[in-house]
């Protein structure tokens, strides 16, 4: 039998969560975030490629041709025991001094003067790469131009004029006669057919990253900052209140508001009927048979969701109170197609008595006391001893009492009202609950003493992710008709 925990006690082991706490970053909440905003991350992709396309589009090609020179010693000058070993290492030794040479300007000035000034002096400092292999003889010289044919010319007269400073020159001077260190253009430079860079692939591969970087950065700021509902799964995560009751979104729902008794069969109604078995159980207890449904905030649909409740009760033969509580924004007699021109604030300020202003729906085992006329205070209504003695009156004649009470948020009436039940359900909607909404609304209700049975999510989307929302707590009466009894539903 399900019993109702004292006040120092969790709810069937539930513990409540410190709301200064920030929510957990778990894998699956990313994931989440991800998931509803799948759509920035592909975006950022796609701008990241044609942002790299175009950038690629607009560059210069520069073309690259590359020349190899081989460093050895002259036979002529070894001896037949060691030379060879000997020659070898002095190649190795001295090419990597060629390195720096070959960028200085005593290379570049001949390499300017030969091509007669095809290309400027002072740009050839940037247009050549000269590196040797480690443990190597070879010298490898590259040039780099917008012209390929420039390029390899470029590169080949760069390594004529290294072997000419070299054996000539430098080797010369430094042997005191004929230069022992020979240089040989080995792979002379050709045309280049296709462009080093601007490098297609590479740049769109890298824009693509980058694109998709910040499309996940910015997917995850956006699930950040929209505090919305997206899923059960983001309910079940910031409280442990349990869900009881799961309600597909329907739009359809302003032509047949009550689903469970327009269509039967429909899995909306399943959602309800299955809801009415988590109240039951509820229920199980003698005591616990008044319940006070609401929401956070305006507009998540509390009133379809009770008057359903109530209908999908009653047809188990039970007998059903249903109290219009909402006395600033009634909507209740509305949704269940009767008269709502007297009602429960008539009784409270005894103008009628209680079994004047019931009406019974249906085969005659649901009665509402629709809200009547909208008092000036409706607070002090709610919370006056008539009240307790209504609500004692329909206890007594019931099996369930469902109250529709106003949003927790805007105002205190739902808090009064919750005093008087056996406990509370709130109803949150999909893509429009704001999370740190529903949790502010379950504390306020316990921090008056009252118990938050469970949860009911509406609007739950079949595939996809609800996109609906609201804009403000602004709460007040408005012209609402209400719709004349319906003979097929009323007694």
């Amino acid at each position: 039998m399900f019993q109702f925990p004292n006040e120092g006690q969790s709810r069937q082991g539930f513990t409540r969560r410190d709301t200064n706490n920030s929510y957990p970053m778990e894998l699956r909440t990313y994931w989440r975030m991800l998931s509803k905003n799948w759509w920035i991350v592909v975006a950022g992709a796609l701008v990241g490629l044609l942002l790299a396309l175009g950038a690629s589009a607009l560059m210069t090609p520069r073309y690259q041709s590359t020349a190899i020179l081989y460093v050895s010693v002259r036979g002529a000058g070894l001896d037949a025991s060691g030379g060879l070993f000997e020659g070898t290492s002095y190649a190795q030794t001295v090419v990597t001094s060629y390195v720096d040479i070959a960028t200085t300007a005593i290379v570049l000035d001949q390499v300017a003067e030969k091509l007669d000034g095809a290309v400027p002096r002072e740009n050839m400092d940037q247009l050549f790469t000269v590196e040797s292999p480690a443990e190597s003889s070879l010298l490898k010289i590259s040039a780099e131009h917008s012209n390929p044919a420039t390029a390899a010319e470029l590169v080949n007269t760069a390594g004529e004029v290294i072997v000419e400073v070299v054996e000539n020159d430098i080797e010369v001077a430094a042997a005191g006669g004929n230069s022992p260190v020979q240089v040989r253009l080995i792979d002379p430079g050709v045309v280049p057919a296709e462009p080093t860079s601007p490098n297609l692939a590479l740049n769109s591969a890298l824009g693509l990253l980058a694109g998709l970087a910040l499309g996940i950065a910015l997917a995850i700021l956006r699930g950040s900052l929209d505090t919305r509902i997206h899923s059960v799964a983001d309910v079940e995560e910031i409280t442990n209140v349990p869900v009881v009751g799961r309600i597909a979104y329907d739009d359809q729902i302003t032509r047949r508001p009550l689903i469970v008794h327009d269509d039967p069969r429909s899995p909306r109604t399943e959602a309800f009927r299955t809801t009415r078995t988590n109240l039951q159980f509820f229920a199980s207890n003698e005591d616990a048979r008044v319940f006070v449904v609401s929401s956070a905030a305006p507009g998540e649909g509390k009133s379809h969701v009770v008057a359903n409740l109530a209908v999908a009760l009653a047809e188990t033969g039970a007998r059903v109170a249903l109290v219009e509580a909402d006395l600033r924004k009634p909507r209740l007699a509305h949704v269940m197609g009767i008269e709502g021109a007297a009602g429960l604030s008539d009784v409270l300020i005894d103008r009628a008595p209680l079994e004047d202003v019931l009406q019974p729906w249906g085969p005659g085992n649901l009665m509402v006391l629709p809200a009547g006329q909208i008092p000036p205070n409706p607070a002090e209504l709610l919370g006056s001893k008539k009240m307790r003695e209504v609500l004692g009156m329909l206890r007594e004649t019931a099996d369930y009492v469902l109250i529709d009470a106003p949003p927790v948020l805007p105002v205190t009436d739902a808090a009064i009202l919750t005093n008087y039940a056996s406990g509370s359900l709130l109803v949150s909607s999909i893509g429009q609950t704001r999370l740190q909404d529903l949790e502010q609304a379950i504390n306020s209700l316990e921090n008056v003493g009252g118990k938050v049975l469970g949860l009911i999510v509406n609007k739950v989307p079949m595939r996809g992710s609800g996109n609906s929302g609201f804009a403000s707590y602004r709460y007040e009466a408005d012209n609402v008709e209400t719709r004349t009894s319906r003979v097929s539903r009323a007694a």
